[in-house]
């Protein structure tokens, strides 16, 4: 078993103290780039090098090792469910492969598509992928770089139509397919059930060829867990109606039992600072909740987004599902019989902004922290500058559960009430 869920929402446990972070004077801490909140939390409240250095000051080895055996594995979501104790029919593939990994994937079949002539006739393959994201450079393609793009299209040049192979070749450029993906992640972000299509003009292209070369592009790194020949309408970024991505933030080095009685969290202190260096997760859990089914713009919580994007309808996310809970993780290590106490933040909205997640993870951590009101991140909203949020948390507790093509269904979800 890879983990084993227990209900630890009341509370968090203990969490190691994070590396001291010197000061010589009160005045040097304030005045460290730090944004002017004006709430009583103000004075609470971990300065972005705070907030970084106890984020980065977790065991994340254990979280990479754990969602690696999920890739290796090509459990997909259904790792997850095991570790929430839900069914894992919701999250599953059938046993030949040939089916859809989720039932949100039946959305389109091919049909009228090849009676509608030219470009139609091409055959369009929806590919579900499962990689590990210590293991590449992020999706996008990029020169001198490992990515996952840069490997699936390479692969996929063995099935390019003639026509493009000859283009490609009077061009100077390698053969490789075009794989056009649901949503990019960065370096460090695992991926379950990503999405991605490929399109050819060849006729005897079957799914088994294409996920056979995947699989045997980089084993224990990228999975192909489905691969189907789907209608040339549809489209994985622009027919995908939800993502669910999950964060899984360790909250101590040397996990211990927490009983469902213990209803406050304990508060470690460190005599050289002010602000406190622990959080409570039903606390987080309460402030995260609040964006739940409202149509918000998200810019604050975005990072390296271009100036043209910074206002208006491309930076608004509609919030579908945003909950925390406490589990365990638990490994084939025998020094780790106990399993390590982690905190697991689910959120599932239409669209996701540039590193919006770990943005919004890092800072409901930091105002949970500083003790402030439940309506913090709706507060932190129409702040101007960036610097009102937290850094980015680390990219190796996120990851890309997977994406849906039917409406959301709130039951499907692991966190639920």
């Amino acid at each position: 078993m890879l983990a084993k869920f227990r209900p630890l929402m009341a509370a968090a446990p203990a969490t190691k103290a994070a590396p001291a972070v010197a000061f010589s004077t009160a005045a040097e801490r304030d005045g460290y780039a730090q944004y002017n909140h004006t709430d009583a939390c103000q004075h609470l409240r971990w300065t972005a090098r705070e907030s970084y250095e106890y984020m980065y000051a977790r065991p994340w080895s254990r979280v990479v090792d754990f969602y690696a055996e999920l890739v290796r594995t090509g459990a997909g979501a259904a790792g997850l469910a095991e570790l929430f104790r839900k069914d894992e029919k919701d999250h599953t593939r059938d046993t030949n492969g040939e089916e859809p990994l989720t039932s949100s994937g039946k959305q389109m079949s091919v049909k009228s598509s090849k009676a509608r002539g030219g470009r139609w006739e091409r055959a369009n393959f929806k590919i579900v992928l499962s990689y590990h994201g210590g293991s590449f450079d992020g999706w996008q393609k990029q020169p001198d770089l490992n990515t996952v793009q840069g490997l699936v299209e390479k692969h996929l040049g063995q099935f390019v139509d003639e026509r493009k192979a000859k283009q490609l070749q009077e061009r100077s450029l390698p053969i490789e397919g075009c794989a056009t993906v649901a949503g990019r992640t960065d370096k460090g972000v695992t991926a379950l059930q990503q999405v991605c299509s490929f399109y050819t003009w060849r006729k005897d292209v079957q799914p088994g060829d294409i996920k056979d070369t995947i699989n045997e592009a980089a084993p224990d790194k990228i999975k192909s867990l489905v691969v189907s020949e789907v209608s040339r309408e549809f489209h994985p970024n622009f027919s995908a109606k939800w993502r669910r991505y999950l964060y899984i933030f360790p909250l101590d080095g040397d996990a211990t039992s927490i009983s469902e009685d213990e209803q406050s969290s304990t508060i470690l202190e460190n005599p050289e600072l002010k602000a406190p260096q622990s959080f409570d997760v039903a606390k987080v859990d309460k402030i995260i909740r609040q964006l739940e089914g409202k149509m918000l713009s998200y810019k604050i919580f975005a990072r390296d987004t271009q100036a043209s994007r910074s206002d208006g309808p491309a930076t608004e996310c509609f919030m579908y599902h945003s909950r925390a809970a406490v589990t365990k993780l638990y490994s084939a290590d025998e020094n780790c019989k106990e399993g390590t106490t982690v905190m697991c933040v689910e959120l599932v909205a239409n669209r996701f902004l540039r590193k919006m997640v770990r943005v919004l993870v890092a800072t409901t951590i930091r105002e949970a922290a500083a003790g402030a009101d439940e309506d913090a991140l709706l507060n932190l909203m129409d702040a101007t500058c960036r610097r009102a949020t937290a850094p980015p948390a680390p990219a190796e507790g996120l990851c890309l559960v997977d994406v849906g093509y039917e409406d959301f269904d709130e039951q499907r979800c692991f966190i639920v009430d």
